[in-house]
């Protein structure tokens, strides 16, 4: 079992809270700084670390240090880290990797990038502030380690090995891999949902019922239109480049199928969403998984217990839930339960939910 470590979080927002929250779970004696008074004292009451009144205070005696601000300060503050803290890995979490470690080797002393490892943990959500952190944050996900030429592989193996620890799954990817990856499935979901808000909001800002019309689909795709301007705009310069080849990437497949919707090809169409629906199960399925999946509709109404009704059906029928997403009614007083279950099992999930009154209909 790997021993405790001594933690220091340097940015105390979502993340950093989250991540000292988990170290704590996790045994480890944590520390954190942030220069806002006020978000580190709601850090420390929130998550148990103790409060520092500087980063060389903060840092001094770790050995594993995560710098969690934002992207503009972060080479600054990792330099800074790794010179108070001659023992420790030190780490980052930005969202962009290529950058922020370019930035590291220009302005760290070359004597201590042995020990820097760059990270993005790939958690969070759009909202915000230690007040909205929590260790499960971190449960379960993807952490990506990014070494440099510099970096000593046992940096890399002692900060995995800790990763593991608290619930998380550390990949090893080169920067550059990295930034062009995150690009489609992270940047640009937040750019796509960002500019459809933003489309509803202006064009259309003349009918004030166009917001009552939005249905579920709308409300999910938008869902990231309320994250941090700020956050975004720091993340979104940083990767320009990768970002906006997906841009082009996404902007040829849209022009694509307008083309084939104006010239009625109907076919093409029908094979572009199934495509993508193929796409979407696999990505929805566990490896473990090796049957495909199912996805089931199931109408509720809004009230207490119903939700735990209908998993404890599922239960009963020995059914596992890949994955559930509820779409809430903007009328209010219902909504709609989408039920990703193993293909196999989706005939027996069908019949133990209708028996106990639920009205289940298999859509995949």
């Amino acid at each position: 079992m790997t021993s405790a470590e001594r933690v220091a979080v340097v940015g105390t927002g979502l993340i950093g809270t989250s991540i000292a929250m988990a170290a704590v779970r996790a045994g480890d004696a944590v520390r954190g700084f942030d220069a806002d008074a006020d978000a580190l004292a709601r850090a420390a009451e929130r998550s148990g670390l103790v409060p520092a009144g500087s980063l060389r205070e903060c840092v001094s005696d770790a050995t594993i240090v995560f710098v969690c601000t934002p992207i503009p300060s972060l080479a600054g503050l990792v330099a800074e880290a790794l010179s108070a803290a001659p023992g420790a890995v030190v780490t980052d979490v930005g969202s962009v990797k290529s950058h922020v470690t370019s930035q590291v080797l220009a302005e760290a002393d070359a004597a201590h990038l042995a020990r820097f490892v760059g990270g993005h943990p790939m958690g969070g959500s759009e909202r915000s502030g230690p007040d909205r952190a929590s260790p499960s944050v971190v449960d379960g996900i993807v952490w990506v380690l990014c070494g440099t030429e510099r970096t000593d592989p046992a940096a890399v193996e002692r900060l995995a090995a800790w990763i593991e620890r608290v619930g998380a799954s550390p990949v090893r990817m080169d920067a550059e891999r990295h930034d062009r990856l995150v690009a489609v499935v992270s940047h640009l979901p937040q750019v796509a949902s960002t500019v459809l808000m933003g489309l509803a909001a202006t064009e259309e800002a003349g009918e004030p019922e166009i917001l009552l019309l939005a249905a579920g689909g709308f409300r999910d795709l938008t869902r990231l239109a309320a994250s941090s301007p700020h956050l975004w705009s720091d993340i979104l310069l940083g990767n320009r480049e990768q970002i906006a080849h997906a841009l082009e990437l996404y902007t040829g497949r849209l022009l694509e199928m307008r083309d084939m919707v104006l010239a009625e090809r109907a076919r093409d169409v029908e094979s572009a969403f199934a495509q993508a629906k193929e796409a979407r199960l696999a990505l929805t399925a566990k490896p473990q998984v090796k049957a495909g999946v199912a996805v089931i509709q199931v109408p509720i109404p809004d009230r207490p217990g119903v939700l735990a009704e209908l998993t404890s059906a599922l239960g009963e029928a020995g059914v596992n839930i890949e994955d559930l997403q509820i779409v809430h009614s903007p009328e209010g007083g219902r909504g709609t339960v989408y039920l990703t279950v193993a293909a196999d099992a989706a005939e027996e999930a069908e019949r133990f939910l209708r028996a106990r009154w639920f009205e289940a209909l298999r859509l995949a």
